[in-house]
């Protein structure tokens, strides 16, 4: 039976010829007939595709090629079923959408924190935990303690962050917060808006969820 490679990446990174990237890398994936999306912008690179394991890896392969994406990773899975049917390669004005253009990753992430090491930053009592998914994914399972913004898209997201007491205190001094998401895309856009906004101290999960389960022992883990 025939298996196909599904790789899914992302990286936040200048692209400001992102626009000339799309048709020699549109051919590329056809000629080795890997189908899916990727989506350009001058903020970075968001995709999934997948096809054979060959031609999946010479795509990876063809961008890394460009210094500016030389450490790209990505995350794989098999399949039995094709799980695409076709290939685009679309130009956007944000690789995961939030509207705020200040919020740049590139600029203001916040600090990465090791799956290893988001234990002891979640259970300290003065920090403010914060799940960035919306509330079809937060059903699913969270972090015990963790602040559910109720939201049904990212988009929404700034409008929360405005109003959220917890973020917000009376004192006027802003906690120290830490985030996390699936696979870490938009954790690192909201902590760029949290810096955008005069917050210091903001972490998110490496990773996200994904990485932390795989990574974390069952007996240890805090979901």
């Amino acid at each position: 039976m025939t298996q196909f490679l599904t790789a899914a990446f992302y990286k936040f990174v200048e692209l400001p010829d992102f626009a000339e990237l799309k048709p020699p890398l549109l051919a590329f994936c056809e000629q080795n007939h890997v189908k899916g999306m990727i989506l350009l912008a001058f903020e970075g690179i968001n995709s999934t595709i997948a096809g054979p394991a060959e031609g999946v890896h010479a795509v990876l392969a063809y961008l890394r090629q460009d210094p500016r994406l030389a450490d790209l990773q990505h995350k794989e899975a098999w399949s039995n079923k094709a799980p695409f049917y076709r290939m685009k390669v679309k130009l956007k004005r944000e690789i995961v959408t939030l509207g705020v253009p200040e919020a740049n990753p590139n600029q203001l992430a916040g600090t990465y924190v090791k799956p290893a090491d988001w234990n002891a930053l979640i259970s300290d009592p003065e920090v403010v935990v914060v799940d960035t998914r919306n509330q079809y994914e937060v059903n699913i399972g969270s972090f015990a303690g963790a602040i559910d913004p109720h939201i049904s898209s990212f988009t929404e997201f700034p409008q929360w962050v405005a109003q959220s007491s917890a973020l917000n205190p009376a004192t006027g001094k802003k906690p120290k917060v830490a985030m996390f998401c699936t696979g870490g895309i938009r954790c690192e856009k909201s902590t760029a808006l949290l810096r955008a906004q005069g917050f210091d101290e903001v972490y998110h999960l490496e990773g996200g969820i994904l990485k932390y389960l795989e990574t974390v022992s069952p007996e240890e883990s805090l979901w």
